[in-house]
């Protein structure tokens, strides 16, 4: 289900008219902020989210190596 070169021709008519010839410019330039600030914020989110999930990583090696010492330090006690 692909566009063809018809109905390409359609959508373009039709922006053309509804938004006139001077607007399509301003149009374009909004579209394209839009995206840039979209990919902006979606980056910076991926980022912040890889920062909780190594943070949470790291609190969790260090639970268990915590608890790890002391299982140990009981083994010896009891030895």
């Amino acid at each position: 289900m692909s566009l063809g070169f018809t109905e390409i021709i359609v959508i373009a008519l039709f922006i053309l008219l509804v938004f006139g010839a001077k607007r399509i410019p301003e149009l374009a330039k909004a579209l394209g902020r839009a995206s840039y600030e979209f990919k902006k914020a979606k980056n910076e989110l991926s980022q912040e989210s890889k920062e909780f999930v190594d943070a949470a990583e790291d609190a969790a090696a260090k639970e268990d190596a915590a608890a790890t010492a002391k299982e140990d330090a009981s083994q010896e006690k009891k030895a």
